[in-house]
């Protein structure tokens, strides 16, 4: 055998969960690379390929070593303090340690460091055949793989995803010889459960995949998802669309398949009637169809099925499909025909039977808190406050119709609908349904006015409401969802302009949660009496509010390529809305990269030191500055040209123009270096010092009046 061989690994299960194949096996050859460079094993990591299919998890990793270099191993003993006694013996710890490593005391060396001498042992054991560590690798791999819920089969001890059933383990030709999961490893494989039965044997780790597909099962993910791409794309002109089939849908149809097989089908147009997210939704949820659109998006009658078999007669499969489809889709149907006979608005009055939370009421109760709110806004942004508060209290009525029932994922886009039917405005009814976005990672805001006041609105209720009764989420656990109802109402508060106080938004939105739901938080004292409520207990969860707002926009604005001390020296001159927020930000970025910024940082942080250990030494109110007291021209030319800057950037200051601003303030730069040059703030004379200090004060008004420049 060579010195270097292609290494295969693999262990054959029943049908593993499609959802979770993709983590399983890449966490799989994370394992096995991680184990091999553990025992200093060679190998070309860097090709290392994972294979999975639903039954089988797989690694190919070439150039794999036979054996293992010669391991040095160093044992640290006790000190050489402590290592003899009074009588210059050996103590009894330097003697249990020679007598661990199986020498004597002689045979051991002394390690000298800057923390001390301590005895040690070294020695070099020659490396192990690979042959003999690869069930320890296997095993340690599959001890950490992210299984969803592990399960137990026949009378074994151990357990795994799935069953298990047969284990490949082959180094170039040869067998490695290993145990895992109770199965003894060899060279049979198994084939398409269906196309090819028979057990098939592997030659050498480097055909086991030609050998697999001869034997209809193709073990690599990426082949499967391209043929399954092509054959949906060639079943698609078969009925004159174009598929829509997004990665999710596709690496699902990869992890439920071996050999893929894309089949055209149809249905009745008749559930055409139906809106087509519910079709899509249950096509693609329940069954993992492809739905089929028209040239111009409009959904059709055709739909495209994925089997896991050739079949010699593919119309019986057809049929097969059409004919599972045809249950669900008449549900739908019948939802969308029955939720039509009540006008949505019917729905209000039944939200009161529904609780939203315990302590914070209804459905009803949250929809007038959200109404208010909406009004609040929408006059605030310059929208139409009557609308506004419509959408408001129509936005969770479609969470009692039959069709959001059973596909909740569909709840405003029902609603949408239904208030189109129902004749409301065609701006009630969008809203109803794009005030939800953005609904995931990279979804956009609403586009929409009136969704975009109803999106604020309401998320400004729930984080409002779920802090105030003491549930805002810890650590992995965050049941309301208010991390990402924080990001959403920050995005759409930035992304759409809407120039609102933060902090004034949240303590209004905290004025409308009844003093119950606050005291809902309250912990009984020792005589099992809850504390009465503070006064300014709203005012503190609306600064704590706003905190978590920040906290989501770091990441946002990381993204984004933004620095974390912009942020920060932003975020320490606390702007009163998102968008002022956003404004000063892309200044101080834009600032940053101009050749006065370090310079002018650097003086900031100088200026705040000064203006600190001012205040700490108890001094009294700076006074205002007296050209009268300047002794040098640095700080009469300082002075002049903070006046200049002042009056040239007041315009601009008030029209949030912060990178105009900035720009000017950085010709400062010059007469702030000639001051710290030319200049000892810290003069013996008292009135002196207090002039300095006070003309140093303004200049950190000056750039702090935009962001803390200091922190940069």
């Amino acid at each position: 055998m060579a010195e270097h061989e292609s290494l295969l690994i693999e262990l054959g299960t029943e049908e593993l969960p499609p959802k979770a194949l993709d983590d399983l096996a890449a966490a799989f050859l994370r394992g096995i690379c991680d184990g091999l460079a553990k025992r200093g094993i060679g190998a070309d990591l860097d090709h290392a390929i994972l294979y999975a299919s639903p039954r089988r998890l797989a690694v190919h990793i070439p150039h794999v070593a036979t054996h293992q270099p010669p391991q040095s191993i160093e044992r640290r003993g006790p000190a050489l303090a402590a290592a003899h006694g009074s009588d210059g013996q050996p103590s009894k710890a330097l003697l249990g340690f020679a007598h661990s490593c199986g020498v004597g005391v002689d045979q051991l060396e002394k390690l000298e460091t800057d923390k001390g001498a301590w005895f040690v042992w070294r020695t070099v054991n020659p490396g192990q055949p690979v042959s003999a560590l690869l069930s320890e690798v296997i095993n340690e791999a599959l001890g950490h793989l992210p299984i969803p819920k592990a399960m137990r089969w026949a009378d074994h001890d151990y357990s795994f995803v799935r069953p298990a059933h047969w284990l490949v383990i082959l180094h170039g030709a040869e067998v490695v010889p290993g145990e895992v999961l109770g199965l003894k490893s060899g060279r049979i494989s198994h084939g398409h459960r269906f196309m090819h039965p028979e057990p098939v044997t592997i030659a050498d780790a480097d055909s086991w995949l030609d050998t697999l597909r001869a034997a209809h099962v193709l073990a690599d993910p990426v082949e499967r998802r391209q043929r399954i791409h092509q054959q949906v794309g060639q079943a698609a002109l078969e009925t004159g669309g174009v598929p829509r089939m997004d990665d999710a849908l596709l690496d699902e149809l990869a992890n439920l398949t071996e050999w893929p097989v894309a089949i055209a089908c149809t249905f009745e147009r008749d559930f055409l009637e139906v809106p087509p997210e519910a079709l899509v939704t249950t096509m693609v949820a329940n069954q993992k169809f492809v739905p089929v659109f028209d040239a111009n998006g409009a959904l059709t009658e055709h739909f495209i099925g994925i089997a896991n078999i050739q079949s010699k007669e593919p119309a019986e499969i057809r049929k097969g499909y059409e004919r599972v489809i045809r249950p669900r889709f008449a549900d739908a149907k019948f939802f969308w025909d029955e939720d039509l006979k009540t006008p949505l608005a019917d729905n209000q009055e039944l939200l009161k039977s529904v609780t939203y939370q315990q302590a914070l009421g209804s459905l009803w109760d949250k929809s007038v808190r959200v109404a208010e709110l909406a009004r609040i806004v929408a006059n605030r942004v310059g929208a139409d406050a009557g609308l506004a508060t419509r959408a408001a209290s129509l936005s969770k009525c479609d969470l009692l119709t039959r069709m959001v029932g059973e596909f909740p994922e569909l709840q405003g886009v029902m609603g949408r609908y239904y208030a189109n039917r129902h004749g409301e405005p065609a701006q009630v009814a969008n809203a109803l349904d794009s005030y939800y976005q953005p609904r995931f990672g990279g979804d956009a805001i609403a586009s929409d006015a009136i969704g975009q006041v109803l999106a604020v609105a309401e998320r400004l209720d729930t984080l409002a409401g779920i802090f105030a009764i003491g549930m805002k989420p810890g650590g992995n656990k965050d049941p309301f969802a208010l991390r990402r109802a924080a990001l959403g109402l920050a995005r759409t508060l930035i992304e759409a302009s809407m120039d609102l106080d933060l902090h004034g938004s949240f303590l209004e939105a905290l004025e409308l949660i009844p003093d119950s739901a606050l005291s809902a938080a309250l912990k009984p004292g020792k005589d099992g009496v809850v504390p009465a409520l503070k006064p300014g207990r709203r005012a503190v969860l609306a600064a704590e509010l706003c905190d978590f707002v920040f906290d989501r926009l770091r990441g946002y604005y990381a993204e984004q390529g933004f620095d974390t001390n912009q942020f920060e020296a932003v975020l320490a001159v606390q702007p009163r809305s998102l968008i002022d927020f956003d404004r000063r930000l892309r200044a101080v970025a834009e600032f940053g990269r101009r050749p006065e910024a370090t310079s002018l940082a650097a003086a900031n942080k100088r200026v705040a030191n000064i203006l600190r250990k001012s205040e700490s030494e108890g001094g009294a109110a700076l006074p205002a500055v007296d050209p009268a007291l300047f002794e040098t021209d640095a700080e009469r030319q300082l002075a002049a040209d903070l006046d200049a800057a002042r009056r040239d950037t007041s315009d601009a200051l008030a029209q949030g123009d912060y990178t105009a601003v900035l720009s000017r303030l950085a010709r400062l730069q010059a007469p702030v270096d000639s001051f710290f040059d030319s200049v000892l703030v810290n003069a013996e004379d008292p009135a002196t010092r207090a002039n300095r200090t006070a003309l140093l004060r303004q200049l950190q008004d000056q750039f702090t009046a935009i962001a803390d420049i200091a922190r940069l």
